[in-house]
């Protein structure tokens, strides 16, 4: 698109490539903007001769973005929504508000915050209601991206390394990201382990049989990332998906995992586990607020990542 063509675009068919972007459907999008769907296929019709891309192609019963249309996108999104909230704003108040949040994290993760944030709602926006998911990836940008969840909390270093790179280079990033709280990882063993009154090596650690939490179900992370950097590897034998689980199967077994530090004391296991350093560096744990740009509902975000924030500073005071 030239300059010259732009300034004969009409501006209308970006409000229609956003939304049906957002729910990749033609008839919804069209309920949506209360216009028929012969309508949203013209427009997306003359958007496609505008821009000289197709856009969206078939995709089994469905339709799926080219990757023009997923690289356009956030940029389309993000200045809607910033014009929308300078000509039309939606202020919150949490205390008639009745919004529903959704939010990604996994069971360690939500024993630690939740309990802080549900206070914080009880207090000061008592009609709102929160629904906390499974976070079943370390890249949660689809699950933002779909309107799976809200905002998702986890440990997320790639993203992070990834969308820093992408800024950097110039693209528009979709996304934006706020720590919560440092973390740490500790080997984890039965208290009668054999391992459990012994000095923790690096070559007993990788002689023992290990327990794996995987979000994804693969069975190599970031310890395994660790230990090949040095040469190293330890054997694997069971892959769970949930920290508490990983914590049960510790207790009566003879595996050693991996939990978080602050999640040892809340699961009402601690008196039977044994918990020692690991006797090699792993990079630290930052936990981090991830959500995408924010269209009409930025108020109610702000309101939610902020209670976030003051959960985390309630559960771990020195935090950022």
């Amino acid at each position: 698109m030239t300059p010259h063509s732009f300034h004969h675009l009409d501006l209308n068919l970006l409000r229609v490539f956003d939304e049906v972007m957002a729910e990749r459907s033609l008839t919804r999008a069209a309920h949506k903007l209360a216009i028929t769907q012969p309508a949203v296929s013209n427009a997306m019709r003359r958007l496609r001769e505008a821009l000289g891309d197709e856009l969206l192609v078939r995709h089994g019963q469905g339709i799926q973005p080219t990757p023009r249309a997923l690289a356009l996108w956030p940029a389309v999104r993000n200045a809607l929504a910033q014009l929308q909230q300078t000509l039309a704003p939606n202020p919150f108040d949490p205390a008639t508000a009745t919004n529903t949040f959704v939010l990604a994290m996994a069971d360690a993760t939500a024993s630690t915050l939740v309990p802080a944030l549900y206070a914080i709602i009880e207090r000061e926006a008592p009609g709102v209601s929160v629904r906390v998911v499974p976070l079943t990836t370390r890249d949660p940008r689809q699950l933002l991206e779909d309107g799976t969840a809200d905002i998702a909390v986890g440990y997320f270093p790639a993203v992070l390394a990834d969308l820093t790179a992408r800024e950097q280079s110039g693209d528009v990033v979709g996304f934006e990201n706020r720590r919560l709280y440092a973390s740490a990882y500790i080997c984890v063993m039965r208290e009668g382990h054999p391992l459990a009154h012994v000095p923790l090596t690096l070559d007993n650690y990788c002689a023992a049989r290990h327990m794996l939490v995987s979000f994804s179900g693969r069975s190599f992370g970031f310890i395994d990332e660790s230990l090949a950097a040095l040469g190293r590897k330890r054997q694997v034998v069971l892959t769970v998906n949930q920290f508490f689980t990983a914590g049960r199967v510790v207790v009566e077994s003879d595996l050693l995992t991996i939990l978080p530090r602050h999640f040892v004391p809340v699961t009402g296991m601690a008196g039977s586990l044994a918990l020692r350093e690991l006797p090699f560096s792993v990079p630290p744990v930052h936990v981090e607020a991830l959500w995408r740009h924010r269209g009409p509902q930025a108020s109610a975000g702000d309101w939610l990542l902020k209670a976030l924030f003051r959960a985390a500073q309630t559960t771990f005071p020195l935090a950022p």
